[in-house]
Order: structure tokens, then C-alpha cells, then sequence
């Protein structure tokens, strides 16, 4: 008797643990399906700046500078922070063996973010390839070498190909954990 109410202790336990997982995995996901849904909607939010130099609001004052209308850089920021927020959202929850090329664009639309506003406007996207370089040495190679290392392993077994990507697929973790697998 006191060995199945221990038993049933533990099938309690274990069943509230998955209910808790589950439970976790349903608001995370329902927040990035949001996100993603909502995309156009942020997009248009450029519309609601005023086509002015200087933009006041209660919260902080923009003066566009040499964009000379605050309209037009909300436009050219939105067009450039959508698709960087959704390469983020993939790359955190791709879990294929080359998630790690999608570095590569992050990287580059966080240095055209940051050109936009610290740059002359005639010069924005012009140097961004010499600030890529950095990244894509380490990234390149790595998915390379992921890539030979599948192929070393369909050759040498008889593995399905969707065998060898689960075997490589990456468990969840957080952005730390995933930069601390670069160093």
C-alpha cells in the first residue's frame, strides 16, 4: 500500500512537471506567433511619425538630422528592424544543423540599423560587407565543417540523412549557451 502511494506520488509529480513544460511551451510559442503576426502592423507604425525634422512626444524628442524628415528614417529603421527581429526569432528556434548561417544576416542588419543613425545617409549599406568579414570567417567554416562531418557519417553508416540532421540537431538553449559554443 505504501509502495503504490509512492508510486502514485511520482506519477503525480511527473505529470505536473509535463503540465508545467507544456504549459511554458504554449505561452512561449504563443508570444512568437504573435510577433510574427503582428509584423506588418509594426511595419506600418512608421505612418504615425510626423513628416517633420524634429519628432516630440512625452517620452523623448528625435531630430532626424541629415534625414531631414523623422517620417522617412522611422520608414527606413521599421524596414530594417522587421526582418532583423524575424531572422532573430529563427534563429532561436531553428534547430537544423545551419541555424548558424542566419548569423550572417542578423549581423548585417544590426550594422545597417547602426549606420542609419550614426552615418551619413549617403553612405548607408555601402561598408557593411568589411564588418561582415569577422563573422563570416567563423561562421562559414563552422557550417562547413558540420557539413563534412554529416557526410563522413552517411558514408561511413547507413543512416538516413534525417537520421544524421536529428543526431546533430542543437537541444534548445538560450543565447548564451548558443554563443558558448563558438568559444
Amino acid at each position: 500500500m505504501i509502495k503504490q502511494n509512492q508510486k502514485s506520488k511520482k506519477d503525480q509529480e511527473s505529470l505536473l512537471k509535463t503540465a508545467n513544460k507544456i504549459n511554458k511551451s504554449v505561452v512561449v510559442g504563443s508570444i512568437i506567433a504573435t510577433l510574427i503576426a503582428i509584423t506588418p502592423f509594426l511595419f506600418s507604425l512608421h505612418e504615425s511619425v510626423p513628416q517633420t525634422k524634429v519628432w516630440d512626444t512625452f517620452l523623448f524628442t528625435y531630430d532626424s538630422n541629415l534625414w531631414e524628415d523623422a517620417n522617412y528614417a522611422m520608414w527606413v529603421f521599421t524596414g530594417k528592424f522587421i526582418p532583423l527581429i524575424l531572422l532573430i526569432i529563427w534563429f532561436v528556434t531553428c534547430r537544423h544543423w545551419w541555424y548558424h548561417a542566419l548569423l550572417v544576416p542578423i549581423v548585417m542588419y544590426i550594422f545597417q540599423i547602426v549606420g542609419t543613425y550614426n552615418g551619413d545617409t549617403q553612405n548607408i549599406d555601402e561598408y557593411q560587407f568589411i564588418y561582415l568579414l569577422p563573422v563570416m570567417a567563423i561562421v562559414v567554416p563552422s557550417i562547413y565543417l558540420i557539413r563534412v562531418r554529416i557526410f563522413n557519417k552517411i558514408n561511413d553508416a547507413d543512416k538516413t540523412m534525417q537520421e544524421l540532421e536529428d543526431e546533430f540537431k542543437i537541444k534548445p538553449k538560450g543565447i548564451l549557451g548558443k554563443l558558448k559554443d563558438y568559444f
